[in-house]
């Protein structure tokens, strides 16, 4: 099973079905929200083997990143009862929990082995030292590149390079008269998708979303310097139209060989390693990249399963989770795709495994999960928890707002310095209305 076989069976908004064999007709039905990623559509190529073994059925709804979150948040906020379990992540998830819109995971079998969760994944998925969502896999972010243009431009990698040397890279791998772009970045306005890149890429330059008295801080040097770098470089090394391109669009062309590097998410190794990749045996892996003031701009994330407080199916609810977050469903992943196709980055037990270590980017992205700390991820001191993002219930949608004013610039449409200030405005305002300053 490719995972362009299974991409392509499920749309940007798609109802997959398992329904199994009930002659009774009284099965019961759980409703799954989840994000149209890779591992999470593999995921429900194997459904019908959770629906033999518990006659539950599953119908799948799954979504582009933004507009699973818009889809998923209005549902919980309204208590619209739409979906049993719903794909969220490490921003969510303790908000949730702490409202109390979510059930907790305090009771999983023993069989489930919670404590076998990797505990910066636990933790992120965590309000009070309770569990509220169970991680499908966990990621950090890093550097994949093609190996055979890094040679053919006289350059080696570092393991943990710097920007300065990811910019020269980048001019030197570009060949525009073969497509070929010297670097792939998120550029999408959304605060998980081009927003998340660079909240992340800036705490690298030193810069921070807020003060210590909750002041945004769009007008300092240090976020001067993250755009006009970002945009420099993806100007002169990136791709017409980097500025809609996130997670999967740069996926698809550093499969199709049109980029020379790309930085994101771990989890996205196993794809262009894989089947569907033209260039899967000319990829080497590389911490993402620094400024030499302590932080790298690499994140911490985890794609989660979590039940919503209102649903009717809460004993199905948790039997899926408990079956798709298991290390029996990586057993059953390896057995029928291989070591390097398993969700990666949740369990510890997977990285102890001698078949996992032999996986060329396992070391690569645990060590990027490890070095990654949400409670110290800037230069300077910062109020909030969390590295691409600020742990506040108001973060999302000012995010979201900023990344739309910082996309325009990525496109040409105002300068960097029109949309920081905007962003500075943007920001301040949401927070003396929120009542923080």
């Amino acid at each position: 099973m490719s995972f362009r076989s299974t991409l392509c069976a499920a749309t940007a908004l798609s109802l997959v079905t398992a329904t199994g064999a009930f002659a009774d007709g009284h099965a019961k039905t759980i409703t799954i929200a989840t994000v149209n990623n890779g591992d999470m559509v593999r995921m429900q190529g194997y459904t019908d083997t959770f629906t033999e073994k518990t006659g539950i059925a599953v119908e799948w709804v799954t979504l582009e990143e933004n507009t699973l979150r818009q889809r998923v948040t209005t549902d919980i906020t309204t208590k619209g009862g739409q979906f049993d379990i719903m794909t969220i992540g490490m921003y969510e998830t303790p908000i949730w929990g702490a409202n109390g819109w979510l059930v907790a995971l305090d009771d999983l079998s023993a069989e489930y082995d919670v404590d076998d969760i990797l505990p910066a994944m636990a933790g992120g998925l965590s309000h009070d030292g309770t569990l509220y969502a169970a991680p499908f896999y966990g990621e950090s972010s890093m550097i994949m590149y093609r190996t055979d243009l890094m040679e053919k431009a006289g350059l080696e990698m570092p393991d943990a390079p710097t920007w300065e040397f990811i910019a020269e890279a980048a001019a030197a791998m570009t060949d525009r008269d073969n497509e070929i772009n010297g670097i792939c970045l998120r550029g999408k306005a959304g605060w998980g998708e081009g927003g998340a890149f660079i909240t992340a890429m800036s705490n690298s330059f030193g810069a921070r979303w807020f003060d210590m008295e909750w002041n945004a801080q769009f007008d300092t040097e240090a976020w001067a310097n993250t755009l006009n770098f970002y945009k420099s470089m993806m100007d002169a090394s990136g791709p017409a139209g980097y500025a809609t391109n996130g997670f999967n669009e740069n996926l698809s062309l550093f499969n199709q060989g049109k980029c020379g590097m790309w930085i994101d998410a771990t989890v996205a190794a196993s794809f262009v390693t894989g089947d569907d990749s033209t260039v899967a045996d000319s990829v080497g892996f590389a911490l993402a990249p620094d400024t030499g003031l302590g932080k790298r701009s690499n994140w911490l994330w985890a794609w989660a399963l979590a039940i919503p407080a209102g649903t009717q199916q809460q004993a199905e609810a948790k039997q899926f989770i408990e079956w798709a977050t298991s290390k029996d469903y990586i057993e059953l992943v390896a057995a029928k795709e291989g070591w390097a196709n398993v969700p990666p980055g949740a369990r510890i037990s997977l990285y102890e495994n001698p078949e996992y270590q032999k996986v060329p980017f396992a070391k690569m992205t645990l060590d990027s999960i490890l070095s990654a700390d949400p409670a110290n991820s800037t230069v300077e001191p910062s109020p909030y928890v969390g590295i691409q993002f600020a742990a506040i219930p108001e973060f999302a949608g000012i995010a979201t707002e900023v990344s739309q004013e910082f996309s325009a610039a990525y496109a040409g449409q105002q300068t960097v310095e029109e949309a920081l200030a905007k962003a500075q405005a943007i920001t301040n305002e949401a927070m003396e209305a929120a009542g923080y300053k």
